[in-house]
């Protein structure tokens, strides 16, 4: 998979997450996916296509590591996953996703984004759209972990 088109995901998730809930994230090692098992507890999906390619990018987070996010952005903390956590989470997908657009428009990449679904719960599945390899990035905090898995069809 071209490393041009997962560092601006990489880059615009530790921007939103620093900005917005100011809150820094580490950076772990990128590994191939083979099953579409979420590492989470609440997952926000979200395809893209354009002329050049045709992809899917999912953000995935821990409980404790969105309650702190959420805390930190709107100063509220439900306690568990409800329907403002998930509203947030596909929010934070759009925002993630619209500033790889923005990077990846710089390098003359162009798509359009749809609609962020979210999916929560334990165990849950995530099925990217796309027919290619699937690249898991997990991010560390003291709260807990995000994992970013990015899918684009082969080019």
């Amino acid at each position: 998979m071209n490393v041009t088109f997962i560092n601006p995901f990489l880059q615009s998730l530790l921007n939103v997450v620093s900005t917005m809930a100011n809150m820094q994230l580490t950076p772990g090692k990128p590994r191939l996916k083979t099953d579409n098992l979420a590492k989470g507890d609440v997952s926000g999906l979200i395809g893209m296509v354009g002329p050049q390619t045709k992809g899917s990018l999912s953000i995935t987070f821990e409980q404790g590591l969105i309650l702190e996010i959420m805390q930190n952005m709107l100063g509220e903390n439900p306690g568990n996953i409800n329907e403002e956590v998930t509203d947030l989470v596909g929010e934070i997908t759009n925002m993630v996703t619209g500033g790889a657009k923005n990077l990846l428009s710089d390098k003359g990449y162009e798509f359009e984004m749809a609609t962020p679904v979210v999916v929560s719960g334990i165990g849950h599945k995530i099925s990217h759209q796309a027919q290619g390899k699937k690249i898991i990035m997990p991010f560390v905090s003291p709260k807990g972990s995000a994992y970013i898995e990015i899918c684009f069809e082969d080019q």
